[in-house]
């Protein structure tokens, strides 16, 4: 499966090129059924159960150095001073992910696309307090770890 990926990044194949096309269309923050990369989100935990969902993520590409425009606006809604050099853009893609899903916890996240605009990443989010994450010894294990 993974070998397929590269395979298509590295031909830009058209099939990845129509994927983009389509994930341009789509909310910053999509909620998918199943991850495009099976193998990669199985290593950082995902499991096909209750409790545990996957989202692609859009983040914007470009300079860390944006201009600020003239008129008065708020900072905040200026996309100037939430991107900092320090800080990947794949913790960015997360970040956003876990304040639109307040109640999940975030397991993992790979990059799956860039194009001369965006980067797209899928997020794996487990819910702390499902019965079959709860039960889970496993799961339990991952989620304090990564609750430090």
């Amino acid at each position: 499966m993974n070998a397929t990926w590269t395979k298509m990044w590295k031909s830009n194949s058209e099939q990845l090129k129509s994927k983009s096309i389509l994930w341009r269309t789509e909310p910053t923050i999509h909620r998918i059924q199943k991850p495009s990369r099976l193998d990669r989100a199985r290593r950082l935990g995902y499991k096909a159960k209750q409790g545990i969902i996957m989202v692609r993520a859009r983040v914007g590409r470009g300079g860390m150095r944006k201009q600020r425009p003239v008129s008065g606006r708020r900072p905040k809604h200026l996309g100037v001073v939430h991107i900092k050099q320090g800080i990947s853009m794949r913790k960015v893609a997360e970040n956003r992910v876990n304040e639109k899903f307040p109640n999940m916890e975030v397991l993992g996240s790979y990059y799956l696309h860039k194009d001369g605009m965006y980067l797209w990443y899928e997020v794996i989010l487990a819910d702390p307090n499902h019965p079959s994450i709860s039960k889970d010894r496993e799961m339990r294990g991952k989620l304090k770890a990564f609750a430090k």
